[in-house]
């Protein structure tokens, strides 16, 4: 696993970095004190900062050269909303706050990249080092192509990347197409006509029809959609009633759908609707469907996956680069990105036995500090890759 010399050399400095934003993780849209680590580090390397993009997001720009060509690569910032349970020295000093993602070892490893690019300079073009807030539910992707990203900061392709807790270190994937689904968020509001538990035929108990729309919904995914797409309904969450002798006025269903192509997220929504307010009628209730749409799914582009799997195989080796692999269900906000522009989204291994090994969203998890350099090596050799310098350059 070669990664940069001049990167392998830095990367105790690596691991400080990430281990601090370990201890000191913060929500989406609240990431001021990474934010403000982030461009401290950016500018003391000579590259221009941008901030107040999206809130707390950030981009940071380096010029070489003459070429017009540019690149982005993302990192995303932002920490969960839970607690750690971990006892190493640089656990969570944030109470309800954990970085139970990897987005400090994101943070870090383009870091990592821009200090050695802004360093040897071995490139003819520009680079955009995007830092973007609030991945995790904030759609804080969205929020940055919506405040202009690519107008003020022109890309022809950009790159974003995520560690993979199910792939040993060694290993990266650059796969094209979808490789994450779309994410959507629904609640289902029943009412119905409150009562005494011991009269219920005086009641229209909204428990008993939110339980025929949990079952109902679940026949979208087996009976209306193809079998041959894919896509998940999981209801997470049924709130109802106050007391066990009290049958409630009302009811409250939430839950998220998963889809891998837009037309089958654009099927559901509507058999959702259709299965909620009759299922509710039938038993003489009323139900309101609130859909919200989320991330849309991540589709790599061709010759950007391609580009990326070229620049990957330089540091693990051809034989290491996944090229097929079936796509994830969770959500990813690169995807308004990679909409935008044509973008490629990667995943870098990080399990040597039981290190890395936790899953995300875990309580446990820990970022593995093996790979910081490996990403950050990456991230520069795509960019001398694609940027190559020329003899004019300086």
């Amino acid at each position: 696993m070669p990664a940069i010399n001049r990167i392998a050399a830095f990367s105790p400095e690596l691991t400080e970095w990430r281990r601090d934003l370990h201890a000191h993780p913060e929500l989406g849209f609240q990431e001021v004190r990474t934010s403000d680590i982030v461009a401290e580090k950016l500018k003391s390397w000579g590259i221009a900062v941008t901030r107040g993009i999206a809130t707390t997001g950030l981009v940071g720009t380096l010029k070489v050269g003459q070429s017009t060509r540019a690149i982005g690569i993302r990192a995303d910032m932002d920490a969960l909303p839970m607690s750690e349970d971990n006892q190493f020295e640089h656990a969570s000093q944030n109470p309800g706050r954990m970085h139970a993602c990897g987005h400090d070892g994101h943070t870090t490893m383009l870091l990592g990249a821009a200090k050695y690019l802004a360093e040897t300079r071995n490139f003819d073009g520009t680079i955009h080092f995007i830092f973007q807030p609030a991945e995790e539910g904030g759609g804080g992707g969205r929020v940055m192509v919506e405040e202009g990203l690519f107008d003020r900061f022109p890309c022809d392709q950009v790159y974003g990347l995520h560690n993979d807790t199910s792939l040993p270190v060694g290993t990266m994937t650059a796969v094209s197409g979808s490789v994450s689904a779309a994410s959507d968020r629904f609640w289902v509001h029943i009412t119905g006509r409150g009562g005494h538990a011991a009269r219920p035929f005086r009641a229209i108990d909204p428990v008993v029809i939110g339980s025929h729309i949990v079952l109902a919904l679940q026949s979208i995914v087996s009976r209306r959609i193809d079998a041959l797409d894919s896509a998940v309904i999981s209801i997470t969450q049924f709130h109802a009633g106050s007391a066990g002798n009290i049958i409630p006025e009302q009811a409250t269903l939430n839950g998220t759908v998963r889809t891998l192509q837009s037309h089958v997220q654009d099927e559901i929504e509507p058999l959702m609707r259709q299965i909620v307010e009759a299922t509710a009628a039938a038993h003489g209730a009323t139900a309101v469907l609130e859909y919200h749409r989320g991330y849309p799914p991540v589709v790599n582009n061709p010759d950007a996956t391609e580009r990326a799997a070229l620049a990957a195989a330089k540091i693990v080796g051809a034989e290491h680069v996944i090229r097929a692999r079936p796509p994830g269900m969770g959500g990813e906000d690169f995807s308004f990105m990679a909409q935008k522009v044509p973008g490629c989204f990667v995943r870098v291994g990080q399990a040597r036995g039981e290190i890395g090994s936790v899953p995300v969203h875990n309580p446990k998890y820990d970022f593995n500090d093996e790979i910081l350099p490996l990403g950050a090596s990456l991230w520069a050799t795509l960019v001398e890759q694609e940027l190559p310098r020329s003899d004019s350059a300086g």
